[in-house]
């Protein structure tokens, strides 16, 4: 029996991530919105590249939840996309509702599932999907951490001029301007960039990062980031539905790890098909730990903030 995944929002993140989904020939794949035609023609549109990418599983396009019935794992993006002069939290009052609803009836089709938030502000809306679902902490992880990560990896290749692929980076704590690129551990094949980059130059890298979200936005000035952010959240399902004990950078419900509790936060974690099987703890300095507690105090603002 083939998987399942359900994509919850036909947008752009939505609609690339039932892209990669289907090229990585993940499952079958139900594309669900509200708005009736929209992903019934994407699911169609695609499934239509299968005779010439070669991948099988079965696309369906939904307006009904009942067709997402029996998912393995259930990937969240609905919710409104940032413009530019909005911040995260801009969007946080709109999207908890929409979150809300799509999380309670996503686990009433699917109560096995293991569910990945894309929403933004992510740390709020995994919460928020956390508390509406029901699921045990394991099984409700946001999308945070591995695109921010990928990003940061990006920009120190720029600067290095080498492949992004043997760059080894992490980002930990909130998805948004207080989010945490660890500079001391990122390396290059081993090589530590602390080794082959000025302070100054890994200091402009750390806030580009930082603000690698709104620099897309202002270039786009319509919408927000879509291809990353839709690969990022597949390949998490991937870790999952193969049991791969992948260590993704995943948001993350604390219970004491790092010496935080009762709040999600980007962490190392190995994924598989229990969803996140165990989180990477370590030393952090305390710069470092500065930084997350920066982190925890703005998730927290965002959690009260969500009336939960």
């Amino acid at each position: 029996m083939r998987n399942k995944i359900t994509i919850i929002g036909a947008g752009n993140v939505g609609a690339t991530a039932a892209h990669w989904a289907a090229v990585r020939r993940l499952g079958d794949i139900v594309l669900l919105d509200v708005v009736a035609g929209i992903p019934q023609g994407k699911a169609l549109d695609l499934s239509q590249a299968g005779p010439v990418d070669g991948f099988c599983g079965r696309l369906t396009g939904s307006n009904d939840y009942a067709d997402s019935a029996g998912s393995d794992v259930v990937i969240i993006t609905a919710g409104l996309a940032r413009k530019p002069g909005m911040s995260r939290d801009d969007l946080l009052a709109k999207n908890v509702t929409i979150v809300r609803a799509c999380a309670a009836e996503a686990v009433r089709h699917s109560p096995d599932c293991v569910m990945i938030v894309v929403t933004n502000p992510i740390d709020a809306m995994v919460y928020t999907a956390f508390k509406a679902s029901g699921l045990p902490r394991q099984r409700v992880i946001g999308m945070a951490g591995v695109l921010d990560s990928a990003r940061y990896r990006t920009f120190l290749a720029e600067a290095l001029g080498v492949a992004a692929k043997d760059v080894q980076a992490l980002v930990m704590g909130i998805h948004g301007d207080n989010m945490l690129p660890l500079v001391r551990l990122a390396n290059v094949a081993g090589v530590p960039v602390t080794d082959l980059l000025t302070e100054a130059e890994l200091a402009a890298i750390v806030t580009r990062t930082q603000q690698g979200g709104m620099e897309i936005v202002n270039h786009l000035k319509t919408g927000s980031a879509f291809y990353t952010p839709g690969l990022a959240a597949v390949e998490m399902a991937e870790a999952v539905l193969t049991d791969s004990k992948r260590v993704l950078p995943c948001a993350s419900y604390l219970e004491g790890e790092f010496g935080f509790s009762g709040c999600f936060l980007g962490v190392p974690c190995v994924l598989g098909t229990g969803g996140v099987e165990r989180i990477l703890e370590f030393s952090l300095t305390e710069a470092e730990r500065a930084a997350m507690r920066a982190s925890e105090v703005a998730v927290r603002k965002q959690m009260a903030a969500t009336g939960l």
